[in-house]
């Protein structure tokens, strides 16, 4: 917590000396991320532009004009668009410093691994603009982007002034057509452990699709992930359902899906897939409809309803929605009945359930305690950090998987073993594909020899579902638990980095003590146990 403090106290100090018009730069960079996303050139060619020109001794660049070369670059379009990409690129990186060079491929590769989470940056933001975080906070769970928000923190004319910065931050509302980040649920082991701490609650099924969020203004709908992408053109058929809603303003969360014809669900990959397809308005329409499924409310008809309870939210949705377009759902404080719906949702393929405070709000881009899910199996959302050649069989291939979880006082992540359980074919072919592009520093394909490690490090922004039995102690790991028996059930190219659980999730498993043995008579060295090897691979 105090190396914590630490670096909010100095992103606070450095963020009110940055000029106003650069402060949403200045965000956006030390938090690892260009405004533009993305600008079109690959990691491989990074590399070679480094070599390109010796670097000046004196710095020029500024942020403003770093932020437009970067714009002017992802705008270049048409035949030989990615050799002038190159070559702007290469002149902007000739311009830097060899600090600043260092900096701009860390920043343009997504390793920066400045550890500037939004957690840490909200803070520093309320701190330089002499404000409370919890303002900061609202106003960028209903703004969705932090640059924005600091900017209308700390980017009047003469730097930061509390007073303004105040009225410029509750000037932030839900507004319909602009997308929130979506509220996250919490885990527990069982049903039992839930309801322990929500009763009596809503449980509702937890369906194995893509988070959607829609917004309805007249005739006007848009679809966004939960990434806040917009996807409406890939899903019409998501925007047609929800168009004829009694309601002419709304916003909608939920989920979407591809359903086989006996209502069942379809594999994950299977949904992705179609929602990542642009052509959703043919065939594909046509053969993979998604349906989708409401759970929440947070507008209707020119009234916020993220602060209203739980109970009222549903209440507004299931009359103004068709029961078809609704969850399946019971209110109840009975641990039998709840379970009942939980084996029944399981029985029908679905991932489980999710429990609901009734009185809770709607707490955008958090994982609060108000909604915990609760699946069959022990499951965790990971990092890859890096994989081994494979050999045997899977000679040729990066097999042997490095994972890690989130902690969220450091923004780092903390390695919790390895596994190559539970990979196909196809997942293997993939992911060597995948990591090589990931590859840091850079990895030719094929078998390692003279000039390859058997070692791979990645940039850290490929996440896995990974299943396991139970959580030990261990000692050859530094958050202090490894994971018992874990094998990979699939890859969430839907999240990033920075929505992968947390340690401190895990280490609540362990608490919970969900296998047997897993906090006594294990042994020093655990982790032997706990993730496995590549051995037999």
């Amino acid at each position: 917590m105090q190396a914590r403090r630490a670096k909010i106290d100095e992103i606070s100090v450095l963020l009110a000396t940055v000029p106003p018009g650069e402060v949403p730069v200045a965000v956006a960079f030390l938090s690892g991320e260009l405004r533009q996303r993305q600008i079109g050139v690959g990691y491989a060619a990074l590399g070679d532009l480094l070599r390109s020109a010796d670097p000046p001794a004196e710095p020029s660049l500024t942020l403003a004009g770093t932020d437009a070369a970067f714009e002017a670059i992802g705008a270049v379009t048409g035949q030989g668009a990615q050799s002038e990409r190159r070559r702007l690129l290469g002149a902007l990186l000739g311009r830097a410093t060899d600090s600043e060079r260092s900096f701009l491929i860390r920043l343009l590769a997504g390793d920066l691994g400045q550890g500037a989470l939004a957690g840490i940056m909200t803070e520093a933001i309320a701190r330089a603009a002499g404000v409370p975080a919890d303002l900061v906070r609202r106003a960028h769970q209903l703004g969705g982007s932090l640059p924005e928000v600091a900017q209308a923190a700390l980017g009047g004319p003469g730097g930061p002034d509390a007073d303004r910065a105040l009225a410029a931050l509750r000037s932030f509302t839900l507004r319909v057509g602009r997308p929130l980040r979506p509220m996250l649920a919490a885990a527990a082991a069982n049903m039992g452990a839930a309801l322990q701490r929500i009763s009596p609650a809503a449980v509702e099924w937890k369906i194995d699709g893509i988070r959607i969020q829609v917004h309805k203004n007249d005739g006007e709908v848009t679809v966004f992930t939960r990434t806040l992408d917009d996807i409406t053109a890939r899903v019409p058929e998501i925007a047609d359902a929800v168009l004829g809603i009694g309601a002419a303003a709304a916003v909608l969360d939920g989920e979407a899906v591809a359903l086989f014809p006996d209502g069942r669900p379809r594999p994950f990959q299977v949904t992705s897939g179609r929602a990542a397809s642009h052509d959703g308005g043919g065939q594909q329409r046509a053969d993979l409809p998604l349906t989708p499924f409401f759970f929440d409310l947070l507008h209707l008809d020119g009234t916020d309803l993220i602060d209203t309870p739980g109970s009222e939210r549903h209440a507004l949705l299931t009359r103004i929605l068709p029961a078809g377009l609704v969850i399946p759902r019971i209110v109840t404080a009975d641990p039998a009945t709840a379970g009942e719906f939980f084996s029944n949702a399981v029985a029908r393929g679905h991932e489980g359930v999710v429990v609901k405070s009734l009185d809770g709000g709607y707490a955008a881009g958090r994982r609060g305690s108000e909604w915990i899910k609760v699946k069959p199996r022990h499951t965790l959302d990971l990092v890859v950090l890096a994989a081994e050649w494979g050999h045997g069989r899977r000679r040729g291939r990066l097999s042997n998987l490095h994972l890690g979880a989130r902690d969220p006082a450091t923004g780092g992540l903390v390695m919790l073993g390895k596994t190559f359980k539970g990979l196909t074919d196809e997942m293997l072919a993939w992911q060597t594909t995948r990591l090589l592009e990931l590859a840091d520093p850079p990895e030719a394909p094929g078998e390692p020899g003279d000039s390859q490690r058997r070692i791979v490090r990645v940039r850290p922004e490929l996440v896995a579902e990974i299943a396991f039995d139970g959580v030990q102690a261990s000692s050859r790991y530094p958050g202090g638990v490894a994971l018992r028996f874990a094998r990979v059930l699939r890859y969430r190219p839907d999240k990033t980095a920075a929505e992968a659980d947390t340690i401190d999730s895990v280490r609540a498993v362990w608490g919970q003590g969900l296998a047997a043995g897993d906090r006594a008579g294990q042994g020093g060295s655990a982790g032997d146990q706990g993730v496995t090897g590549e051995s037999g691979s």
